[in-house]
């Protein structure tokens, strides 16, 4: 009998002490599933489309490096393959997506390929000079609440405008969702708001999936303040959720793709035990 790895053990349970884009979209799309990240940890396997976004955010960033003449498609392709070593360098396990299927692994190049020279046909990187690539950011809100999160790209014009840009490796949402796609850039121009006191001129989102596009935004401070109450508000129910374990499992279109169906009721799961010591609430009267 073959005999199988243990599965990897969670790690140490950890209690919520911010909020980050991802985050807070986990918590309003399934609270449990910000619950199994957030607080117990689980892991997860990697995913060949989420690597494939990591290796193409590596590339575009490395591709600022070199001189604005030299910023070619040319140049861009070359550097997947270093970027890829580094990848692997960095998280071994990426070596299992595909584990003795070379074609597979140049298919998967391949698609990064199309992605990155798709990008040439959305933006002209020789006239852009990006003052920030990769950049951390953090801050507290005056209720104390801690956001922090990393924008792909920040450029600043000579009048001294900011824009944000996140790169997406998916297709652009319907208008109906643009929206919703939108608040994790909103997120980020509050807590540039807030650390620097400067409001960014215009939000970006550089869609390379399918055809291509470019989705922009003008933030006014109006929109930030009603940002900044949607998160506090949002907070106060993650709060009350670690105060009495109950986060909810939510169906929802991203189900299918989701790797904590067995830990998930909707699917026959059951979550692991609650690794957060639970608080109580006494009824008047009765005693404690």
């Amino acid at each position: 009998m073959q005999q199988t790895d243990p599965p990897p053990a969670p790690r140490p349970a950890a209690r919520p002490t911010g909020l980050s884009p991802s985050r807070a979209g986990d918590f309003m799309t399934c609270p449990l599933l910000y619950r199994l990240r957030v607080i117990d940890r689980l892991p997860e396997p990697p995913s060949a489309a989420a690597t494939r976004g990591t290796l193409v955010h590596a590339v575009l960033e490395r591709l600022f490096d070199h001189p604005p003449a030299e910023r070619t498609p040319e140049r861009a392709l070359g550097l997947l393959g270093p970027q890829w070593e580094r990848l692997l360098g960095e998280r071994p396990e990426l070596a299992e997506l595909f584990p003795g299927e070379p074609e597979k692994l140049a298919g998967w190049l391949g698609d990064a390929e199309k992605l990155v020279e798709k990008w040439f046909r959305l933006e002209d990187p020789t006239r852009l000079h990006p003052v920030e690539r990769e950049l951390y950011v953090e801050t507290a809100l005056p209720s104390g609440l801690l956001l922090r999160g990393y924008i792909d790209r920040v450029d600043v014009a000579p009048s001294g405008e900011v824009r944000l840009v996140d790169y997406k490796t998916g297709r652009a949402p319907s208008r109906d969702f643009e929206g919703k796609a939108m608040f994790q850039m909103k997120f980020y121009a509050l807590v540039v708001w807030r650390w620097k006191g400067v409001v960014p001129k215009r939000l970006q989102l550089v869609y390379l999936g399918g055809g291509g596009d470019v989705v922009t935004y003008d933030p006014d401070e109006a929109d930030l303040r009603s940002v900044e109450r949607k998160l506090e508000a949002l907070w106060e129910a993650i709060s009350a959720a670690v105060a009495t374990g109950d986060f909810p499992a939510t169906r929802n279109r991203l189900c299918d793709w989701c790797d904590h169906q067995a830990s998930c009721p909707e699917f026959g799961g059951t979550p692991p035990p609650y690794p957060l010591p639970l608080t109580t609430v006494t009824n008047p009267g009765e005693e404690s």
